[in-house]
């Protein structure tokens, strides 16, 4: 679900950093900016190891916010085994 007039980025999370980093300079090489790694700690999560990668995602190729194109974004990130998630 495209949400037009959502101005929030679109947080694509990947189980692997490697995989993570991969994505990100795929989506900059497309025109995506800025695209930032980091990691995501799931909440009350003791074990450093169960973490999760973000891509954050602001602007598409064309200057538009990101979420203009979720649903794109959301077909990458099941190809590396991620989902998206809007940021509110």
């Amino acid at each position: 679900m495209t949400r037009a007039t959502h101005e929030g980025a679109v947080l694509v999370t990947l189980a692997e950093r490697d995989a993570a980093e991969e994505l990100a300079e795929q989506l900059q090489e497309q025109g995506y900016a800025p695209c930032t790694v980091h990691r995501d700690m799931y909440a009350g999560e003791d074990d450093a190891e169960d973490v999760d990668w973000i891509v954050e995602v602001r602007t598409g190729p064309d200057g538009a916010p990101a979420v203009m194109d979720e649903e794109g974004l959301a077909a990458l990130a099941e190809e590396y085994g991620g989902f998206v998630h809007v940021e509110e």
